[in-house]
């Protein structure tokens, strides 16, 4: 725990807990949402070939995933350890010219 609250700049133990959830949340909603968004534009898992399914559930994950951290780290009070954080995440993907410095 003192390694991820000193490389991540955090100071007390709530704070740690309230990031850690904020991912689990994060990551269980984004795959919860992908599924109807999918099936909106019409890929359903009955008529499409797992082959070609599972990497477009995979592909829209990223930027619902992308949104909802920063959404629910601002609703959890955290939003500028989440915004540092996914600029750097998107930085390090190759999407840093988004960012001015």
């Amino acid at each position: 725990m003192e390694k991820f609250k000193q490389r991540w700049g955090i100071t007390k133990n709530y704070q740690l807990v309230v990031i850690f959830i904020v991912f689990a949340v994060t990551g269980s909603s984004s795959a919860y949402l992908s599924k109807p968004i999918l099936a909106w534009f019409g890929f359903k898992r009955d008529v499409f070939s797992p082959w070609l399914y599972w990497p477009m559930y995979l592909i829209l994950i990223f930027p619902i995933y992308q949104v909802l951290l920063v959404f629910f780290g601002f609703i959890s009070g955290q939003f500028k350890f989440f915004w540092a954080f996914e600029k750097r995440m998107l930085k390090s993907l190759g999407f840093g010219f988004l960012f001015k410095e």
